[in-house]
């Protein structure tokens, strides 16, 4: 026993001899030093912008700035939306696929005013920039380069040289370059003093226009701008653009139609001189005119032929009107008038109105036999298109109506509905 005690003793020193060694080993050790750790960040591609004009940008360019394929086509689009050109910072960054973030970076950049202001031409009133003038200069022998150095937008350097082709290739005095629209009142008072052109204008240059205007001069006629198409529009002097802008304005901006003729002198693209050369020869008739002029008798209108227009002249909204032209569609025809009851998103009111009045034919409604429908028909037409493979099996086993019709195990309501296309 003493013997067992001893090893056992011996044992447990040793045990214990090992963990102390073990314990002053770790405890002892110098502290080891991990390497630093950096972590790798791709960097992003910075995007060179330059100042920019953002009704000039076609899709790609928009994508050259940093935009997505998808968020440069909508950007388009939004451009189309409000008239076919941004007239301010503040109107682009409603866009939605411009970020807050996006438009900070982009806005320094942007060659438009804060906000929307009033213009009397085609050409917006760009951020003003200081003029670099440091010489006197002739006008006549600038370029579109010398006018954009001195601090002139691209655009508004082509207005320039357009003009002077418009005076005949010169500008000929001080104050015919400062009739040019596109230079401001203040500009001008910088640009003045370094002209080499004389003060006035020449008499023979003003009896040389005088002639020239009176046989280059449009002839107006009186029109309705609610009526007038894109050629019409330039018939009238407007450029292609122009004319688009116009018609853009007004049957997306005023819902198809000018109210009055100050809609009419709201639109940019018209200054001020062309709407006062216009404004004796507007004649404009608006909807509600022309449903007083075009008044239709609703007693003797089929309400299988009625049209989208007549059922607005009637009073139905857009909607409405759009339901019931599009489930007669459907239906080949109306077979009663209690159907057209039955159409979705109408105004039933209305709608019970216009049926009291107006007659319906169904002379002209297509109807077939189960067993010689059209399988077009049949998996088109509203009231059989759910059960058309179940016909078009049965009837080939039972060419009978009414075997087919029991097979079909429909409710009554539905069967109902069917038999009214039914011989």
């Amino acid at each position: 026993m003493m013997r067992k005690s001893y090893y056992q003793k011996l044992a447990f020193m040793g045990i214990l001899l090992t963990i102390l060694f073990v314990f002053q080993k770790y405890t002892s050790k110098e502290k080891e030093t991990f390497p630093d750790v950096k972590f790798i960040m791709n960097s992003s591609n910075s995007v060179n912008i330059t100042a920019f004009d953002p009704n000039s940008l076609n899709n790609e360019q928009w994508q050259n700035i940093g935009f997505s394929e998808k968020q440069a086509a909508t950007i388009l689009k939004y451009k189309d939306i409000v008239g076919g050109d941004f007239t301010s910072k503040e109107q682009l960054k409603k866009c939605y696929a411009i970020s807050e973030e996006k438009f900070n970076e982009i806005k320094a950049f942007i060659l438009l005013p804060e906000t929307g202001r009033k213009s009397s031409s085609v050409f917006k009133s760009f951020e003003k920039k200081e003029l670099i003038i440091s010489k006197k200069f002739n006008p006549d022998q600038y370029s579109s380069v010398d006018w954009i150095k001195m601090g002139f937008s691209e655009k508004q350097a082509e207005a320039i040289l357009k003009y002077k082709n418009y005076l005949g290739g010169s500008f000929i005095s001080k104050e015919k370059f400062r009739e040019c629209f596109i230079i401001s009142p203040e500009n001008y008072s910088k640009i003045q003093p370094y002209l080499l052109l004389p003060a006035k204008t020449p008499e023979s240059f003003r009896n040389f226009t005088k002639n020239n205007s009176e046989k280059n001069k449009i002839q107006y006629h009186p029109f309705d701008p609610n009526s007038l198409n894109l050629e019409g529009w330039k018939a009238l002097g407007f450029s292609e653009k122009q004319a688009t802008t116009i018609v853009n304005y007004r049957d997306r901006n005023l819902r198809g139609s000018f109210k009055s003729t100050e809609d009419l002198q709201k639109c940019f693209v018209i200054s001020t001189e062309k709407f006062q050369e216009l404004k004796p020869y507007i004649q404009l008739t608006t909807k509600k005119q022309d449903a007083q002029e075009q008044k239709t008798d609703f007693s003797k209108v089929d309400l299988n032929v009625i049209t989208f227009k007549q059922l607005l002249e009637f009073g139905l909204d857009e909607k409405s009107a759009g339901s019931m032209i599009g489930f007669r569609k459907k239906l080949r025809g109306f077979v009663n008038k209690q159907q057209i009851l039955e159409t979705y998103n109408i105004d039933k009111d209305l709608v019970q109105k216009l049926i009291s009045i107006a007659p319906l034919d169904v002379s002209n409604v297509p109807k077939y036999t189960l067993t010689g429908a059209p399988e077009e028909w049949l998996k088109d037409h509203p009231y059989f298109k759910y059960s058309a493979d179940k016909i078009i099996f049965y009837r080939i086993t039972y060419p009978d109506d009414k075997k087919i019709l029991k097979f079909l195990k429909l409710k009554p309501e539905y069967e109902e509905r069917m038999k009214l296309y039914l011989k």
